[in-house]
């Protein structure tokens, strides 16, 4: 596709939902929440390198929407090429995000 030097950009609502699912899995053992924690940056770190490999998001009308799934969530993107970036929009599991 021609893209390069893409940014990782998160918004905020990711860094909360995250928040809350680590939160939920320390419950029952922190150090799954930490290796769950660690895992996902790491995979949403890769991203930039190819974001169209990613599967494209169902309701989405084009193909620059798609979603990172990993253990049952998803992490919903845009690729934003015009702006060289990455928009890591929100994380969810089995169930509607909007």
């Amino acid at each position: 596709m021609g893209i390069s030097n893409l940014v990782l950009d998160q918004l905020l609502r990711f860094d909360q939902e995250l928040e809350v699912i680590v939160d939920y899995i320390a419950l029952d053992s922190p150090a799954r929440a930490l290796d769950f924690f660690e895992t996902i940056i790491s995979k949403v770190q890769k991203i930039p390198e190819n974001p169209y490999i990613y599967r494209q998001k169902s309701c989405a009308n084009d193909d620059k929407t798609r979603e990172l799934i990993f253990k049952g969530y998803t992490i919903p993107f845009d690729i934003d090429e015009a702006n060289n970036k990455i928009i890591i929009l929100g994380i969810f599991n089995q169930n509607i995000w909007n």
